[in-house]
């Protein structure tokens, strides 16, 4: 059956992001051949949100104090797109990566499947 996941990003300076991944956030990885990292992330969960627009994915890490976080990857260069925003279910910002895009970043205030009795 299932037994992992696997995101990919598409970046036009892989390289950049790469290390982002690798330095900034301090992701585990392995090279896959010719300094291609694979990342390990934390452990996961996923949710199924209706839409009544055309459906797509978001990619959200999740910490459990956004400020503290934000502060801590901010001391090592990271820009954020937006100032926290205040959700009923979670405090949520997004992440500047190198190069362009944006990665999600949220203080969950709803029990988690990591954490259900939180």
């Amino acid at each position: 059956m299932v037994n992992g996941s696997h995101v990919i990003f598409y970046a036009k300076d892989a390289e950049r992001v790469r290390s982002f991944f690798k330095d900034v956030l301090q992701l585990g990885s392995v090279d896959a051949g010719h300094g291609w990292l694979i990342f390990a992330l934390p452990p996961a969960e996923f949710a199924v949100h209706p839409t009544d627009g055309k459906p797509h994915y978001e990619l959200y890490l999740m910490c459990n104090n956004i400020h503290d976080t934000m502060k801590d990857l901010q001391a090592k260069g990271t820009e954020f797109a937006n100032p926290v925003k205040e959700e009923r279910w979670g405090s949520v910002t997004a992440i500047k990566l190198p190069g362009g895009g944006e990665l999600g970043l949220y203080e969950p205030r709803h029990p988690t499947a990591l954490k259900p009795n939180r």
